[in-house]
């Protein structure tokens, strides 16, 4: 798997399972190199993960249903760009919907100021604890 601006790139079930284990929240974009809308949506993307992805906490992430083709089975993902959050490695509602389906800018940045509050809220209250 790798990661190229705060974004991870996971190619099989075991890379995603390996980022699940890493990090309480993860939001995955299920995308494709020949979608238009992908490609009008990833630079938002790229942009919520720099400003919320909190180490070991909150990770993004990009599956490529071509060449993780695992991945989207798993997920029964249909339609790009899907965008899906997890918690603990299990699929979660965030804003009452368990998929973003299409370029929907104002769901997927209500749905990373979300996750990203409650990951700053656990960091906080790690801190606490120290």
């Amino acid at each position: 798997m790798s990661t190229t601006d705060q974004i991870h790139h996971p190619t099989s079930l075991s890379a995603l399972q390996t980022l699940f284990s890493t990090h309480t929240y993860v939001l995955l974009d299920f995308t494709a190199t020949w979608c238009g809308p992908c490609k009008s949506i990833s630079p938002i993307f790229a942009q919520l993960a720099k400003s919320y992805s909190v180490p070991s906490l909150l990770a993004f992430a990009k599956v490529d249903v071509d060449a993780a083709q695992d991945i989207a089975r798993q997920y029964g993902v249909s339609a790009m760009p899907t965008f899906m959050a997890f918690k603990e490695g299990k699929l979660v509602a965030v804003n009452g919907k368990r998929e973003i389906r299409g370029a929907d800018v104002r769901s997927l940045t209500a749905a990373a100021e979300k996750l990203g509050g409650l990951a700053k809220k656990r960091l906080e209250e790690r801190e606490g604890k120290a």
